[in-house]
């Protein structure tokens, strides 16, 4: 179980319940699509920009949508 770092965090069964819409044929190293989801949400709550991210998200230059 992951601990819920902001509000806007899914929680463990949202996560299970979408998961399947997020799979890859490919293996990944670092598994981060719930990390990188977080963030999304994050955002969309809370207005900030992807450079305001907080240190617990990962850089904002690895995010997938940059503005």
């Amino acid at each position: 179980m992951r601990q819920k770092r902001y509000s806007s965090d899914l929680t463990d069964s949202q996560w299970k319940a979408i998961k399947p819409y997020f799979q890859a044929d490919r293996r990944r190293r670092h598994d981060l699509r719930r990390d990188i989801l977080d963030a999304i949400l994050y955002l969309l709550k809370t207005g900030c920009q992807w450079r305001m991210l907080p240190g617990e998200f990962a850089p904002w230059q690895t995010m997938p949508i940059r503005g």
